[in-house]
């Protein structure tokens, strides 16, 4: 089984869950390019969103029996596993950088 670099990195378990993200609202000035960083966040933490969604689905799915194949399941979750440790990273890495800009003297 193949695993895309895009695709690597989707759906997580309700154990996992930390409730929903909601939208994140970008400037108007990226609205409307649609490329600025507010969108590309937006982008980003939307698709965390969809794997837990989709992770949280497929282990009902298999659970109440409906789910044909298991390993799929066991993969969904892991990946969306993944994308929840590697947002906590970025987020601690970023915190630790405005920390660091914070306590930079002029």
């Amino acid at each position: 089984m193949t695993i895309e670099a895009t695709t690597a990195v989707n759906g997580l378990g309700t154990e996992w869950n930390v409730g929903s993200v909601g939208a994140v609202d970008a400037p108007a000035s990226a609205t409307e390019g649609g490329s600025g960083f507010g969108s590309m966040l937006s982008d980003a933490i939307q698709g965390l969103a969809d794997s837990q969604t989709q992770a949280a689905q497929a282990s009902q799915a298999l659970a109440t029996g409906q789910a044909s194949d298991p390993t799929a399941v066991v993969m969904a979750v892991e990946r969306a596993q993944l994308a929840m440790q590697m947002a906590s990273q970025i987020r601690t890495k970023a915190v630790e950088a405005t920390q660091t800009i914070f306590q930079t003297q002029v």
